[in-house]
Parts: C-alpha cells; structure tokens; sequence
C-alpha cells in the first residue's frame, strides 16, 4: 500500500521542527485541571454597544489566530517564553439582544476568575470599549484600581443620551464609584476626537490627561513612567492598563471603527507595553475596538497580538 510520503491534510500549513509558533504560549482552560498559571487571557466579544457601526465581536478569535504568524522567541532578548504558560479561558457568552446582561456577565465572569486567584495576570479582548465597564467593576470590588487608558477618546460621554456605550465606560466607571476620577489616567487623546463638555468633566473629576501633542513633545517612556509612579503615590492596589487601538494613526490600524490620523505610532505603543509589564502592580489589561472585518491583512489584530508578546516577554523576567 502506498504511504503518499509527500502527501499532506488539505491545508496543512508547512511545519519546521527548529519553530515553536507563539500560540503554543497558551492552554486551554480545563474545569477538570485547574493548574494556578501566572497569566490569563479571556474574550469579551461585546460589540452591540458601539455607537458606530462595529464587528468587534469577531476581535478576540481574530487576535488568537493572529498568534500563528509569530514565534515564541525573542531575539532582543535571546530567550522562548514557555509554551502553555498563559491559560486561555475562552470567550464569555453574550446575550444576542441585552447590553447590560452581557455587561453583568464579563463582570461575573471575570470575578470568579479573581475569586479562585488562578492567575495573577489577566488580558481581557474585547469588543467595544463598553467592556471595560464590567471588567474594571470586577477587578474594583475588593481593590482600589487605577487605570491608564491609551485612548483617542475620553470616553466620557453622557449616559442619557445613548445608555451604556462604547463612548461610556469611564464616565460610568466614575459616577458608580468604581474607580475615582484621579485614578484615571488617558493617554493618546486627540485633537477634533472630543468636545468641550468632556474635556471639562475630565478637569472637573481630576482625570490626568495626557494628548497627542503632549506625547509628541515628551517621550512616551516617560509618561508611561510618571504615569505609575503617580498612580503608585495615589496607593492604588493594582493598575488596569485599557487600550483602546485608535489611540494609534491610522496608517497602523486600519481596522478600528474610530481611525483618524495625527495618532500614535506602533513602536511607541509597544514600547508603553513593555515598561508597564515591568511594574508588578499591572495586574490586568484589555485591548478593544478591533473590526477585524473592515482591517487590512490584520493589520490592526497582529499589533494586539504584538503587544500581548511584548508584555509577556518583560512580564515573565518578574
């Protein structure tokens, strides 16, 4: 019988025993197998709640796929960041109609998560920025949160005007006595993104705003920087880092909803990303408004799978 030695399974991508594709990074989550992992990763494919047309939903698949173009190997650092080390919890259900019992799901989610301490690290993909929302709620039940949010946008619209949005979380954060106003810091928001009204309410609540121009003008490593030590000053018990894509130009990230220029450029969010894995008090991230259906070869989803990496690899030298 013939054996087809040069036969293979239609679609059998080519394979190099000397390669170790970076998706090895992360296992399955198994209810039967609850080995404690430093990091975490879970999807909140949320998209209902943008007040643009949104395919955010699809964002989190996207991103996991994305892990099949890189490697496990840093060459900067001459080192393989260990297969199965980040336990992949999978994407959390959404309800198909209502927007806050898909909220109060991420929330309860992610509490049960926190609740068993089975990692000490986790990154949330959404969706919309509405999920931030939830997932910071989780994380501020029983710890006092500070955030730094890569932001073109305040996110601080109003709630009567379109209830719980992607344009909302920050501002029902604040008002719902999640987090406090001088907790929150944004980075990255943009000339003819806001109004005038949010940007007072941000002066008003004592949220630290750092604009384009201001990124411009100093580096990013020092915002970054400041950004934590101030937030270390406050005495905050852990940092969640929210990373909205169209804090970058658009030339990097053709598949947000919100793109425009004048943004950050790739290198600068990247380099964010690995002085922020540097400081134990980050104990949680999500990356949002990824549209993988209007993206351009990915584009915008292999940045996000990047910045997974990029913090990984400065996270596991801890």
């Amino acid at each position: 019988m013939t054996s087809f030695e040069y036969v293979k399974k239609p679609g059998t991508p080519f394979h190099d025993r000397h390669v170790t594709k970076a998706e090895k990074i992360f296992v399955p989550y198994e209810e039967t197998h609850r080995q404690q992992q430093k990091v975490g990763l879970i999807g909140a494919p949320l998209s209902k709640s943008s007040i643009s047309h949104s395919g955010a939903a699809f964002a989190p698949s996207t991103i996991r796929r994305m892990f099949q173009a890189y490697t496990n190997y840093s060459v900067e650092d001459a080192r393989n960041l260990p297969i199965e080390s980040v336990v992949d919890y999978g994407d959390i259900v959404m309800h198909a109609t209502d927007i806050l019992e898909s909220q109060k799901r991420i929330r309860e989610s992610i509490e049960e998560i926190l609740q068993q301490n089975q990692v000490e690290q986790l990154f949330i993909l959404g969706g919309d920025h509405s999920i931030s929302y939830p997932a910071i709620s989780a994380f501020s039940m029983s710890k006092t949160v500070g955030v730094i949010q890569f932001d073109a946008h305040h996110d601080l619209r109003n709630l009567e005007d379109g209830g719980p949005t992607n344009g909302t979380p920050f501002r029902s954060l604040i008002e719902n006595k999640r987090i406090q106003g001088e907790h929150l810091i944004q980075i990255g928001i943009r000339d003819f993104m806001n109004s005038e009204a949010y940007s007072k309410y941000a002066k008003e609540q004592g949220i630290t705003v750092f604009t384009m121009k201001d990124v411009q003008d100093h580096s990013i490593e020092k915002i970054v920087q400041d950004s934590m030590s101030y937030l270390e000053e406050k005495k905050v018990d852990l940092i969640y880092v929210s990373v909205d894509m169209d804090v970058l130009d658009q030339a990097f990230a053709p598949g947000c909803p919100a793109i425009g220029p004048g943004g950050m450029d790739s290198h600068s969010l990247i380099k964010a990303f690995e002085l922020l894995a540097s400081n134990p008090l980050v104990k949680a991230m999500d990356i949002v408004e990824i549209d993988p259906t209007i993206d351009f070869r990915d584009m915008t989803s292999k940045i996000a799978a990047w910045l997974i990496l990029s913090f990984l690899k400065r996270s596991f030298m801890i």
